[in-house]
């Protein structure tokens, strides 16, 4: 029985982030600074604490500059949102993430929609998925965004294909879905509410999994020669597919970690260099 090819994330995503290095000193020839990234990080969740502290190790290396801002998780939505407008009406910062999720009081879109549009870098506001979905110009969730950069350096056109997106989520499985559909792929979006969601995965010929659920997805759920996307991420590095029965039934298959992990960061640093130079004055 022959395996899945694996999709090698961290490959694609060197590949993304020398360029944008390439960009970024560019740019601070161009402009004598570097492209900044300022990171909001509420509270001291430890998997959250992690995340942003590989964002910032990947600025440092690619030659882009990071600028913490660290908030306590007792800090009411008013206060988060002042302190991201700030940020956004700061000429110095260049993109602006907003680790998630954030802790429960606060609301949570009301959070992402206060990142002006031009330094949403992680695609996270309601004009960005506007922009998604609409075809115009802005800037993609990254995680879908690396997603499609994995889909096309191994080749994979979802035109005419029948995507099946596990997930809803407003940053992932919905932005996902309209990156899909840009690319002419039938997508069916299915959910906790779905009725025999094994059957409707078993019709795709592109899976793209989002669920957080580990090894939720089941081998035997897939259709043989399936390309088959796990956006999962669970304790253990544990993804949202089984995966060792997946790679005997998969035609490409992304591993956890080293598959869409990579990828979703080097998007962020590319999109953090796109946006500095849209805002540059001659760009206007």
């Amino acid at each position: 029985m022959s395996e899945a090819r694996l999709m090698n994330g961290t490959e694609v995503a060197r590949g993304i982030m020398d360029r944008a290095a390439e960009r970024a000193a560019q740019f601070e020839a161009r402009t004598g600074a570097k492209p900044c990234l300022a990171t909001v990080l509420v509270g001291e969740d430890p998997a959250s604490v992690t995340y942003v502290r590989m964002k910032r190790n990947r600025c440092a290396k690619y030659g882009i500059e990071s600028r913490h801002v660290p908030l306590p998780g007792t800090v009411t939505t008013d206060e988060l949102v002042g302190a991201i407008t700030e940020l956004s009406n700061d000429p110095s910062v260049h993109g602006i993430l907003l680790q998630h999720p954030v802790p429960h009081h606060i609301d949570e879109r009301a959070a992402f929609d206060a990142i002006a549009a031009a330094k949403d870098v992680d695609g996270v506001t309601s004009q960005s998925f506007a922009a998604m979905a609409f075809g115009l110009d802005g800037f993609a969730s990254c995680t879908p965004a690396g997603i499609m950069r994995l889909l096309d350096t191994y080749e994979v056109d979802p035109r005419g294909k029948h995507a099946v997106v596990i997930g809803r989520s407003a940053i992932l499985g919905k932005p996902m879905s309209m990156l899909l559909l840009a690319r002419d792929a039938t997508v069916t979006v299915c959910h906790s509410r779905t009725v025999d969601l094994p059957s409707i995965v078993r019709t795709a010929d592109i899976v793209v999994a989002a669920v957080g659920k580990p090894e939720f997805v089941r081998g035997e759920w897939l259709k043989p020669g399936a390309v088959v996307v796990d956006a999962g991420y669970n304790e253990g590095n544990v993804g949202d597919v089984a995966f060792d029965e997946a790679r005997t039934r998969a035609g490409l298959l992304t591993p956890v970690p080293g598959g869409v992990g990579p990828t979703t960061i080097a998007v962020l640093l590319e999109q953090t260099v796109n946006a500095a130079f849209r805002q540059l004055p001659s760009a206007a």
